[in-house]
């Protein structure tokens, strides 16, 4: 189903360079477009667009990529809860404001 808006230009300017990564990771590999799309069970059409960066290709795709090209590692990390700088940042205040109201009520 097609995306109902346009995103915004920071997730194009990221998904057009992961596009150029894709497509350079491939070359490095001296892949053709053809083997790549056929491992990971799409077209070179798609195949083309997810090198051009199109948002509207699922991300379910964008990973089968990734996968047949030996990198889907790095996209199960994106998320990563160890990594989330400012979401550890939150918990760590939010347990700090925790820990000094029951120190209050004490």
């Amino acid at each position: 189903m097609p995306t109902p808006h346009t995103p915004p230009i920071a997730v194009r300017r990221a998904l057009a360079k992961l596009g150029d990564d894709i497509f350079d990771a491939r070359k490095r590999r001296k892949l053709s477009a053809t083997v790549i799309a056929e491992r990971a069970f799409t077209s070179r059409k798609t195949l083309k667009r997810i090198e051009d960066g199109d948002y509207r290709v699922s991300i379910g795709i964008y990973a089968s990529v990734l996968n047949a090209l030996g990198m889907i590692d790095a996209l199960s990390n994106l998320a990563d809860a160890s990594k989330d700088k400012i979401g550890l940042l939150l918990t760590s205040e939010a347990h700090k404001r925790k820990r000094l109201d029951n120190e209050k009520k004490r």
